[in-house]
């Protein structure tokens, strides 16, 4: 039977106000000057869900946003792309997940955040079906969604991959004590798709290989460790194992690279396309994200994308 949405995107949405280039803190009460200021929908589930969308998913926002002028604009910048928000809760007593980035000339971005309603929103079971309608079902910002962690969100994913839905989950996890949250889904997991950074907090290890291993014997189809600067690394539960090098870029902001990279690797499942050419359609949607201020900035459709990947140099 077929689906009615592609992509579904589940978790994490904030509003991101970012500033470039941030070099220091005014003394005082005093005033820097920067060259550009604007605003993003960001966010693991957020960018991942604007991204595909630019590259020709039909997709379906789950989340939660406050009714305040941040909530209000977050649905309005989602619809812009044609994104379904039915499912994308808007109540009075929420704060909207916001964030002030400061993005470097270097293009890190240290940057103040403000929870909000990602740890409030839940999903009734009775939604179960109308998310299951997904070829690819996202779950970004395990360690975030206070109120999905733990019980609610495997009992989601067990669902919707029984369904058939492939899934795909991303995390915020800063150490070991985020594993049980992150423990809960894995079993349901097609495609586990932290930063290695995050990946080595969970775990308490550093190697690749042993990272992989700890990941897939809890369950995990296929480990896909976003690398920073040094690429990405694919390793599946059938024995397939490589890595990918980063693209030879000018970096912007670093802002939402992992999660454009999320949807970069949905929008090549959703194509069918060979694992290696879908690790680099992912690290090519991160790398033109990284070119522009703001997550999604430099995504632009699926064929700018592929010609991309097809005519960049990679650093390796």
């Amino acid at each position: 039977m077929a689906k009615s949405f592609d992509y579904a995107s589940i978790g994490f949405y904030t509003f991101d106000c970012l500033g470039w280039p941030f070099t220091a803190v005014p003394p005082g009460g005093g005033c820097y000057f920067i060259d550009e200021l604007i605003m993003a929908v960001s966010g693991a589930a957020g960018t991942a869900a604007i991204a595909a969308a630019k590259m020709g998913l039909k997709t379906l926002a789950i989340g939660g946003v406050g009714e305040d002028l941040m909530g209000n604009w977050v649905l309005q910048r989602l619809s812009d792309f044609k994104i379904d928000t039915a499912m994308m809760q808007h109540k009075a007593d929420w704060k909207t997940s916001s964030s002030i980035v400061t993005t470097r000339a270097d293009g890190s971005r240290p940057a103040l955040h403000m929870k909000g309603a990602t740890g409030t929103f839940t999903i009734n079971p009775a939604a179960y079906d109308h998310i299951s309608n997904a070829k690819v079902v996202h779950l970004g910002g395990v360690g975030l969604m206070d109120a999905m962690d733990g019980a609610p969100n495997a009992a989601l994913m067990k669902y919707v991959k029984a369904k058939g839905c492939t899934t795909t989950v991303d995390v915020f996890a800063g150490s070991i004590d985020d594993l049980p949250d992150v423990d809960a889904v894995l079993p349901y997991t097609d495609y586990f798709m932290p930063s290695i950074e995050e990946a080595r907090a969970l775990s308490g290890l550093h190697d690749l290989t042993d990272c992989t291993k700890f990941f897939l014997d809890r369950g995990v189809q296929c480990c896909l460790f976003t690398l920073g600067e040094d690429g990405a690394y694919y390793s599946h539960a059938d024995g397939t194992c490589f890595r990918v090098p980063a693209f030879n870029i000018s970096v912007k902001c670093t802002c939402g690279c992992g999660d454009a990279f999320n949807a970069g690797y949905a929008v090549a499942l959703c194509k069918d396309l060979d694992p290696e050419t879908a690790v680099r359609f992912a690290q090519a949607t991160s790398a033109l994200n990284a070119t522009g201020l703001g997550s999604q900035a430099g995504v632009e459709s699926f064929e700018h994308t592929w010609n991309f990947m097809k005519s960049t140099p990679t650093k390796a």
